[in-house]
């Protein structure tokens, strides 16, 4: 009897610690298939959506450039050191995607969404951020200027935070301009969405910014992810639980991105 009620003892124990290992894994697992980055398209646009070491992007196969990009940022990523490639390429996994040629001549920048100097973490991260699936015609005063200043600005907070997710992209017209035999859609303008965590505070933010050459400060082209998101038609965040989502896209403070 003695020998019974050890052995009922010991697989007590083993099942309990069964158990207890089977919740670890599955909430690793949830961990992992959590991409707060990650939005959803609302529209009838087409996408073709590929997943890339550094960033994720919808490819448009009508516009031939990206829907979104969007991709985590984490303070040790940031401080990368891979030095930049330039050497831009059609997308090996998006067959659609522009020749760099097509841009030749154009009169605008070939301007990167999830950025190269955010990509230093990795080689094969730096060379898949110059696929032309992450490019979009940009004016040059603008991808030089406070869409950069923007980039490093982020790049700057993330260094307070694990991480950061991001998401951006064009803003395409119903009749958009167009370059190269008119095959590549030319975008009125550029969202950029940021989501980030503190503890158990969340706090997001929106900035879109006109396709031309702008020199304002950045506060003024601030907005909510609710604006943004009736702009483009996206919905971003989705894997956040709707009691956090509605809040944080419903409105934003500046003081939380240092600004």
């Amino acid at each position: 009897m003695e020998r019974m009620i050890r052995r009922l003892k010991v697989n007590a124990l083993l099942f309990v610690g069964l158990f207890i290992a089977t919740l670890i894994c599955a909430a690793i697992f949830n961990e992992e298939i959590l991409h707060y980055e990650l939005p959803k398209i609302k529209s009838s646009q087409p996408e073709k959506i590929v997943t890339h070491i550094g960033y994720t992007v919808s490819f448009n196969t009508n516009w031939k450039i990206p829907n979104w990009v969007a991709y985590e940022l984490t303070s040790e990523e940031v401080q990368g050191v891979e030095p930049r490639d330039s050497n831009f390429l059609p997308d090996p996994k998006i067959k659609e995607s522009p020749s760099t040629d097509d841009y030749e001549n154009s009169g605008y920048d070939r301007g990167h969404m999830a950025p190269a100097a955010d990509m230093k973490w990795s080689k094969q991260a730096m060379t898949e951020s110059f696929y032309t699936s992450n490019i979009c015609p940009q004016n040059n005063n603008l991808n030089k200027g406070i869409w950069k200043y923007l980039e490093e600005h982020i790049r700057s907070v993330t260094t307070k935070y694990d991480h950061i997710y991001i998401a951006c992209g064009p803003i395409v017209s119903l009749t958009p301009k167009t370059i190269a035999h008119n095959t590549i859609s030319v975008p009125d303008a550029f969202f950029k969405v940021i989501l980030r965590q503190k503890e158990d505070s969340w706090s997001a933010i929106g900035f879109m910014m006109p396709n031309q050459a702008e020199h304002k400060p950045l506060n003024k082209y601030a907005m909510s992810i609710d604006d943004i998101e009736i702009i483009t038609d996206i919905d971003f965040f989705v894997d956040l639980p709707d009691s956090i989502e509605n809040k944080i896209e419903a409105t934003y403070n500046l003081s939380d991105w240092d600004l």
